[in-house]
């Protein structure tokens, strides 16, 4: 029977990872997904649920969005909550649009970028909880005006060879990893 949740398990298992940690957190939202079908989407799912990202990159390759997360207080991609959408794709280019103010977006391939399992602090009445993150490679034009909204505190254009400046993690520095592989258009 054919259900979101199935469709997005077998974009899930039909992923080739990046290295053997991403492979874990591929493994980790597989099962995730296999236990708990539709209602992973449903961000008052206890133990975690799906979220979406957006690697934004120029057409030369050579730069990113990203964002200064207000509540996190770290640089990051774009993303959020996909809200009980379990069009995973949409709600990445839903979240792009909503916290960089980019109209330019688009999906540069269908398929599923990078996959990355964090846990989220507790904040306020909300629990610790696990992001199954999902995560596609966009592209925008570098030229148009940024606009953040009051997830950030920045939002900005920044080259690849600077993003150490920003004190990233491991996992935008394996997203900025994967960038000389994504195709031109």
């Amino acid at each position: 029977m054919f259900s979101p949740a199935s469709e997005l398990l077998d974009d899930v298992r039909g992923y080739r990872p990046f290295d053997e940690r991403e492979e874990a957190m591929r493994e980790r939202l597989a099962a995730f997904l296999e236990a708990f079908g539709s209602r992973a989407f449903d961000r008052a799912l206890a133990p975690g649920h799906i979220t979406a990202s957006a690697w934004i990159i120029d057409p030369g390759r050579s730069q990113t969005v990203l964002l200064h997360h207000r509540k996190l207080e770290r640089w990051l991609q774009l993303g959020g909550h996909v809200d009980g959408d379990p069009d995973v794709r949409r709600s990445a280019l839903r979240e792009a649009r909503e916290e960089s103010g980019l109209r330019t977006l688009r999906l540069i391939d269908e398929a599923i970028y990078d996959i990355d399992v964090h846990r989220i602090p507790a904040r306020g009445f909300e629990p610790e909880h696990d992001h199954y993150d999902v995560r596609f490679a966009l592209e925008a034009d570098p030229r148009e005006p940024l606009r953040g909204n009051a997830e950030s505190h920045d939002v900005r254009w920044i080259a690849l060879t600077d993003l150490e400046a920003y004190a990233i993690d491991d996992s935008v520095r394996r997203l900025a990893a994967k960038s000389g592989t994504l195709p031109r258009s």
